[in-house]
């Protein structure tokens, strides 16, 4: 949800043990992120919700309720008895893989699609008037429907599926009609109090407030959409069809491109101010974001044809599925509003001194290295993690969570260390083009390496999380989650007002990794009571010795990076050069330090990645 970066982040599916299985058809499967992967969805001020990541990886869905473990799977439904898939793994392997390749074209687009809204709008009061009402749709869908979505009403829709009559498919057909008519209501409400929410989230006032309340207003009815997509990407997961909900991202990701492209040769300032940026250039920018989500959303209609679904209007608030939801939803829903208190105070501390815009590119770099790898090793694993919970098998679970942690870990680490390292010009060379200038760049570089020293307990914490889910727990992350934000709001006022403005959004980072290194300090209290252990020494040894290897590599990187700005210039293309060199040096010293110190979670992690892309089994 992207929320203000953040997001985070929300792949899985319910454990599966036993001997016998349900159809396939019937296997629960992450449900669509609506957002894609260049939108923040409210935060980061705390840990994303347990949905997955955009068209990818933002971003695990807890199992679902009591009985998705190995006693449910083992019994018939309706008279017919579940058949074994003999062909399991193959379709898991499938599935993970285009899974993975959606995640890669996902995040590949939406990169390009950051760089190109950086290169049309900028950094400054024009760009944070854009963004703070390009996020607001995005709070809104998660308060109303996106966290209890992917946390709740997916289980329930797969249980509808097993249980009624019909394979819950007038279950559907009233879901999405609830989506439609309560989105609507608030998208018409919404549209009415566009200038009190701007006045919320956004410190400026003026001219750059009138313009985020046009910019809202154009944008809000991207809140039904979202709604619809998410609904429907959840009812084609039921059913076992996962391209299209992870690849429809990358249409959204070319049309705002495009947009970009177009918005160009529109006539105005350039670059726009919020004083002088014409009408023409405010349609064209807000009309085609906003297409791009509804192309985005109509794109999916064809699968759901093809998946045999056919809705009919129909409105059943009775049906046990969502009396059943609105029991489940109840902690999903404070971990939601908890994390939208922090991104409001967030999104003010850092449009008062105009870094929002940013703040958010930093992050959406950040992100990356979790979203391509992390979330790689929680799909893998959540499914076998689940199915331990079940059958508690604690000193399972304990061994699932030091293996997803050191895969993570191997990769992550030297990550960090490289935004660290080379945060500045990796910002140059992406991002000063068109209307960001050097400066400009500079400041994402610096807020890029201030959330490097988050990513590692960032992205911790998040496998850690996932422990919580498998065991069908969702009050203690919300309640963690509540310390997350409560620390990430202490530091941030604390820091912000240490640092001077032009370091707002350096300040705003490190508030963030503090809150992370908070969290992820607490869940491993929790986890090592409720497991008996975690393994920490041997992962404590583990990250000793990946950040020795990593530290070299980094060391070496940045001295590379220096050496040829110094000869080819600050600017974007000796900048460019120099990451590409840096790479070229630090990333073979890494890994021959890591050959050295013989640690296998190397070759594992490639099989645990390669799996994801269908050469193996997940599992």
């Amino acid at each position: 949800m992207t929320a203000g970066p953040g997001g985070g982040t929300r792949n899985g599916e319910a454990g599966n043990g036993g001997t016998r299985k349900p159809p396939a058809r019937h296997r629960r499967r992450p449900a669509f992120d609506p957002s894609g992967p260049t939108k923040p969805m409210a935060g980061p001020v705390g840990p994303p919700l347990p949905a997955p990541t955009p068209g990818s990886a933002r971003r695990g869905t807890p199992p679902a309720g009591p009985g998705q473990g190995r006693s449910e799977q083992s019994r018939s439904t309706g008279g017919r008895p579940r058949r074994a898939s003999g062909r399991k793994a193959m379709t898991l392997g499938r599935a993970s893989g285009t899974m993975a390749i959606g995640t890669v074209a996902s995040r590949a687009s939406g990169f390009l699609r950051t760089v190109a809204i950086a290169a049309a709008i900028g950094t400054g009061a024009v760009g944070d008037a854009y963004n703070v009402a390009n996020t607001t749709p995005n709070i809104l869908y998660d308060l109303l429907l996106g966290g209890v979505l992917s946390s709740v009403i997916v289980p329930v829709l797969v249980r509808a599926a097993k249980d009624d009559p019909d394979e819950g498919e007038a279950f559907a057909s009233s879901l999405l009609t609830l989506v439609v008519l309560g989105l609507g209501a608030t998208v018409a409400v919404a549209m009415l109090a566009a200038p009190l929410i701007i006045s919320a989230y956004l410190a400026a006032g003026g001219a750059e407030r009138d313009l985020a309340v046009t910019f809202l207003r154009w944008f809000l009815p991207q809140v039904i959409f979202y709604g619809l997509g998410a609904t429907i990407g959840a009812i084609l997961n039921v059913r076992q069809s996962f391209a299209a909900p992870m690849f429809v991202p990358v249409l959204n990701n070319l049309i705002v491109i495009a947009t970009c492209v177009a918005f160009i040769f529109v006539p105005g300032p350039r670059p726009p101010t919020v004083a002088g940026i014409s009408d023409a250039q405010i349609t064209v920018l807000a009309a085609g974001t906003t297409l791009g989500v509804v192309i985005m959303t109509l794109a999916l209609l064809p699968s759901l044809r093809a998946v045999g679904f056919r809705y009919r209007p129909r409105l059943d608030l009775s049906h046990p599925g969502l009396r059943r939801a609105m029991r489940l939803a109840g902690w999903t829903l404070l971990y939601v509003a908890v994390s939208q208190v922090g991104y409001l105070v967030i999104v003010r501390l850092a449009s008062s001194a105009t870094a929002y815009t940013v703040y958010t590119y930093g992050y959406q770099i950040f992100q990356l290295p979790y979203a391509v790898i992390a979330v790689s090793v929680i799909t893998a694993l959540l499914p076998r993690m689940s199915a331990h919970a079940a059958d508690n098998r604690s000193d399972l679970v304990r061994q699932d969570l030091s293996t997803g942690t050191r895969l993570a870990a191997v990769v992550i680490v030297p990550a960090a260390l490289a935004l660290l390292a080379l945060g500045r010009p990796i910002a140059v060379a992406v991002f000063n083009h068109g209307a960001v200038s050097y400066t400009g760049a500079v400041r994402i570089g610096d807020t890029l390496a201030a959330f490097a020293v988050a990513l590692v307990p960032f992205s911790l914490f998040q496998v850690q999380l996932r422990v919580f889910y498998a065991h069908q727990d969702s009050r203690t992350p919300a309640l963690i989650n509540m310390g997350i934000v409560a620390t990430n709001i202490a530091c941030a006022a604390a820091l912000s007002s240490l640092l001077p403005d032009k370091n707002r959004s350096v300040a705003l980072a490190l508030a963030f990794a503090v809150s992370y290194l908070v969290g992820v300090a607490v869940s491993s209290v929790l986890l090592q009571t409720r497991l008996g252990g975690i393994d920490g020494g041997r992962i404590a040894r583990m990250l000793t010795q990946v950040t020795i290897a990593g530290g070299l590599g980094a060391v070496v990187a940045a001295a590379v990076s220096s050496l040829v700005r110094m000869v080819l210039g600050q600017g974007w293309i000796g900048s460019g050069v120099s990451v590409v060199l840096a790479c070229g040096v630090g990333v073979p010293i890494y890994l021959a330090a890591i050959v050295r110190m013989r640690l296998p979670e190397m070759a594992a992690l490639v099989t645990t990645v390669r799996g994801r892309f269908g050469s193996r089994s997940a599992h």
